[in-house]
């Protein structure tokens, strides 16, 4: 095997094709699930969310138990390691390794039973914990390890690192809640581990295997180091590190294989499926929010909030809140808060009896106000007034991560250390001096409920000197919690980041019985070697070291736009730079938000596969890979690249929702323009790149242009000519268009008294829905505005939707030349067709960010519902008591651009002034349309399967009378078509209620 820069396995050596070449041979011959070895799944595979990155050999994706077994037992054959995965979200480098990784995630996610009356769930290990929650919510319970990155982290995997989060001061972490769990041993055999009796573990014992020696040899080790586990294990309770042989000589406890396992990160045993136990789920949730004046004075504050029995203190500085501002995502917590905090103690009571909860809250005000802590207390009863505070207050790691700068990140080493709450003042103090004498800065949040804080400085690895100060502060840090009792890892792990130290920490003694543990469970060194025991330095394997400078690459777009800058030495700009692409696909840290379900609209397409290369996460690995090879313009072109970009829908959720702002589609739209420039424009893409030409053709030609979509003959045609969906309605083009309409209408009687508006009528509603277009003119004009029709110019949305970037940077130079020509200085541009006006704001100034105009216009741009919402409220528009929207409901369905752009508080303010209408914003995610994509052949069940996902059910729930409302063209075609419910346009609705008789 060869090394290169950061000790990266490279598999480039004939001995290792050959070893890699048998290996996969084997497996595909005895799984069931598939096996991937090409370079871009090895390198989707390669990082966690820690700063490491090793190469594997290949990766398996097991269906059930018995191909795990199978896997296990040929890379054992095989001499090769093995690295099981959940979420990919450890924080240590616990689940990277050069061996064969097994993404248990993919299909092993079931919830197998689930028994209300025992308090129990049987789970494969693949089963994330939101999903758990979701199934064991009806019955009243939940599982108690409560992780900030429940949406996405498996049960497996929190087993593997012995999770907890914020409530463990009530619930424990992850050994205290598993009973049983099926794993596979080193050998491939398949073993159940649970708790034994005496008799029951010399019976086990007695057996001629693997199983049978660690019922008889792990007893050994226990007695004959009875003394180091005694005095050697760190005092505080709250421990993910080291091998837990502790518990096993607990009398109290029997000898419990299952919970000994637990924190083993993948080093002894790979579980398959475990029996959890349940808790039950408190009805009612109260939150008080501390506002201070420094880190220092919330931590002091933390013993009157422990006095008062909490659920869970957590503690969030100054850092985090800024960032938390600048996205849209996060936004509404400013507008909660008091003041300017430099930190916010979150205080959660949780239980049954509201007033006794209550209670509690005012206890705590009464105990901080007589102490003196705090400037103000923030009192969240409701879910509503909670939902806010919860968003942040879970999402800190990845806020924290968006104050990346290049390679200069916050980074996991000393994230994870504890102490007893008693000594956290002190010890954070102690702490903040060592990151200053080293002059390093950090963010401050964690769960000071239980004395854990996770601070992240921030460091470059692509800098030697700043790889030295890690570990020298990572050494202090050790000695340091080691002086109060404390532990180095209470719950993230000890992985590749604190492995090197625990000989130090545990005494040789004591570490010397872990690895006899580990022989014993592992004679062959094949479950993810290097952990735990046996580590290599801290140092080695790191991510931005390993990866080596980017090559030149003349972009069409720029990425300053989206955060990359002159990282990793950009130029920067359009039609420049060195890695300025790279870093903008780099910015990405794993942290895995792209890999949730159940919520929000990042990412469709994973939600849809649940496959790791249709996360966002994968596509930036992949591009991250093609823009380190030496040529990195004919990477772009490469097959499989665009096998893994293929299923992004381009809805610009992760912009928004990726706390680094991650922006896919703008990296796809430049990597398809670098295809096209090696294997040319398909037909397809230059069909729908066309799409302002083809719908103008429509209307002029309507009704015959219609008849396409009547005949199926034609439609089988389009099927095989241009890959267009047999299934998908096409849209119907009605003659009589905006632009037409507005030619020959009846000009306005309304006084002008807000100046002039330009309407930008986009290249769908204008031929297809008019109507829409029509309704938006007459109320603007009804609120005193004059409208002058901007209905020439394309602005280039479908075009870079394909990868034709020049085509689009035309279109967008002609528009913003136009309307800078043509418009008032300063005066409003506004548009009913989301993805059309979101363009002008955001791919505008990628395409030509140096470009006045285009400056000039993006700032420029307004929601309509802005402007109608500000008549409304001056009494220059009146919505009527009595219209027929009276006593209705509203389900809303925001657009994904707009989401991602401006958020959709105005859509909702706009139908909330319509008088006696309920409105219902859904999160529902993407539809799955996601304007052509949903019309290609080889797209179209994937974009139903997205729609399926949330969307539809949402809507089907609704009665009859509910009135379905979608500002996008897009999410209308697909909820029509998947539910054969109507969706109106919020203007279409104002002006039902405005003249409605």
């Amino acid at each position: 095997m060869t090394v290169t820069g950061g000790e990266r396995p490279t598999h480039d050596s004939a001995e290792d094709r050959e070893a890699a070449r048998d290996l996969r041979r084997d497996l595909v011959r005895d799984l069931d699930g598939e096996v991937r070895f090409d370079d871009y799944t090895r390198q989707l595979f390669a990082r966690d969310a820690s700063m490491y990155a090793i190469t594997p050999l290949g990766v398996a994706f097991p269906r059930h138990a018995d191909d795990v077994a199978a896997a296990v037992a040929a890379a054992a054959a095989r001499g090769v390691s093995v690295v099981p995965r959940g979420a990919g979200t450890s924080l240590a480098g616990q689940t990277v390794g050069p061996g064969l990784v097994l993404d248990l995630s993919r299909h092993m996610n079931r919830i197998v039973e689930l028994d209300a009356g025992s308090g129990t769930a049987l789970v494969e290990s693949g089963v994330v914990q939101d999903q758990l929650n979701r199934a064991a919510s009806p019955w009243g319970l939940m599982f108690g390890p409560d992780t900030s990155t429940s949406n996405r982290a498996t049960i497996g995997g929190m087993i593997g690192n012995n999770s907890a989060g914020s409530g463990s001061v009530r619930h424990g972490m992850t050994i205290d809640h598993v009973r049983e769990l099926d794993v596979v041993l080193s050998d491939g055999s398949r073993v159940r581990l649970d708790r034994a009796d005496e008799a029951e573990r010399a019976l086990r014992a007695t057996r001629s295997t693997l199983e049978g020696a660690l019922y008889r040899e792990l007893p050994e080790i226990v007695r004959a180091n009875a003394t180091a586990i005694a005095e050697g294990f760190p005092a505080h309770w709250r421990r993910a590190c080291g091998y837990r042989l502790d518990r096993l000589a607990r009398e109290d406890t029997g000898f419990d294989l299952a919970k000994f396992v637990v924190g083993s990160e993948g080093t002894l045993a790979v579980a398959t499926s475990a029996l959890v136990d349940l808790v039950p789920k408190p009805s009612r949730t109260v939150i008080a929010v501390g506002h201070f004046s420094s880190v220092a004075a919330a931590i002091d504050a933390t013993q009157d909030a422990l006095a008062c029995d909490p659920a869970a203190v957590e503690l969030m500085d100054r850092t985090i809140l800024d960032l938390s501002r600048r996205k849209i995502e996060y936004a509404a917590l400013g507008d909660l808060l008091n003041g300017e905090p430099e930190a916010l103690l979150f205080v959660t009571f949780s239980g049954d009896d509201e007033d006794e909860l209550l209670g509690q809250l005012k206890r705590l005000t009464t105990l901080w106000s007589r102490h003196g802590h705090g400037y103000h207390t923030l009192r969240a009863v409701t879910p509503a007034q909670q939902s806010s505070l919860l968003k942040v207050r879970k999402a800190g790691l990845g806020l924290l991560m968006a104050a990346s700068e290049g390679t200069r990140r916050p980074l996991a080493f000393v994230e994870d250390t504890a102490v007893d709450p008693v000594h956290l003042a002190d010890y954070t103090r102690r702490f903040k001096e060592v990151l200053d004498r080293h002059g390093m800065t950090a963010g401050f949040y964690g769960h000071c409920s239980v004395g854990c804080l996770h601070i992240r400085p921030y460091l470059d690895l692509a800098d030697p000197a700043d790889v030295v100060r890690m570990r020298s502060v990572a050494v202090e840090i050790k000695d340091l919690v080691a002086e109060y009792g404390g532990v180095n890892s209470s719950e993230h792990g000890d992985g590749l980041a604190r492995s090197e130290f625990n000989r130090e920490i545990f005494g040789d003694r004591l570490y010397e019985a872990m690895r006899q543990v580990k022989r014993l469970f592992d004679p062959h060194d094949v479950l993810n070697p290097g952990k735990i025991v046996d580590a290599r330095p801290m140092t080695e394997n790191l991510r931005d070291a390993a990866l080596p400078p980017a090559e030149p690459l003349r972009t069409r777009l720029s990425f300053e736009v989206i955060g990359a800058g002159a990282a990793h030495g950009a130029g920067g700009g359009a039609d420049g730079g060195t890695g300025a692409m790279r870093a903008a696909a780099d910015r990405c840290m794993n942290i895995g938000l792209c890999r949730k379900a159940g919520s929000g609209t990042m990412c469709p397409s994973y939600m849809a596969t649940r496959k790791e290369e249709d996360s966002t996460r994968g596509r930036a690995a992949a591009l991250v890979k093609a823009l380190s090879e030496p040529d990195p313009r004919a990477a772009l072109g490469d097959e499989r690249l665009h096998e893994v970009l293929d299923l992004c829908l381009m809805c610009k959720a992760c912009k928004s929702e990726c706390p680094l702002g991650v922006d896919m589609a703008t990296l796809k739209s430049e990597a398809l323009s670098h295809r096209h420039d090696s294997h040319g424009v398909p037909l397809r893409s230059r069909v729908f790149g066309s799409i302002r030409l083809l719908n103008r053709l429509g209307s002029a030609t309507a009704p015959l242009s219609n008849l396409p979509g009547r005949s199926a003959l034609l439609r089988r045609l389009m099927d095989r000519t241009v890959g267009i969906a047999p299934a998908r309605p096409l849209p119907v083009f009605v003659r009589h268009n905006l632009s037409r309409w507005f030619r020959r209408r009846t000009p306005a009687t309304h006084a002008v008294t807000q100046g002039t508006v330009t309407y930008l009528a986009d290249s769908f509603t204008t031929f297809t829905e008019p109507d829409i277009g029509r309704a938006a003119i007459r109320l603007l004009e009804r609120a005193g505005w004059d409208v002058r029709l901007e209905s020439g110019v394309c602005c280039g949305r479908s075009s870079l939707s394909k990868g034709l970037v020049d085509d689009a940077k035309n279109k967008a130079r002609h528009l913003a030349d136009t309307l800078s020509a043509s418009t008032e200085a300063g005066s409003p541009v506004v548009g009913c067709e989301p993805s059309c006006l979101m363009t002008l704001r955001d791919e505008h100034l990628s395409l030509l960010p140096d470009d006045p105009a285009v400056k000039d216009i993006a700032g420029r741009v307004r929601q309509v519902e802005e402007l109608l919402v500000e008549a409304i409220d001056d009494g220059r528009l009146r919505p009527r008591e009595d219209s027929w929207l009276a006593g209705r409901t509203l389900v809303y369905h925001g657009h994904c651009h707009q989401k991602a752009e401006v958020g959709t508080a105005a859509t909702v303010a706009l139908l909330s002034r319509i008088p006696g209408v309920s409105v219902v914003e859904l999160d529902a995610g993407c539809c799955g349309m996601a304007g052509s994509f949903g019309f290609e052949s080889e797209h179209y069940d994937v974009s139903m399967t997205v729609g399926e996902d949330r969307l539809f059910p949402a809507i089907e729930a609704e009665p009859p009378e509910t009135v379905v409302v979608a500002t996008g063209v897009s999410c209308r075609q697909q909820i029509f078509h998947g539910t054969s419910r109507d969706a109106w346009h919020p203007v279409q609705l104002l002006w039902e209620a405005v003249t409605s008789d």
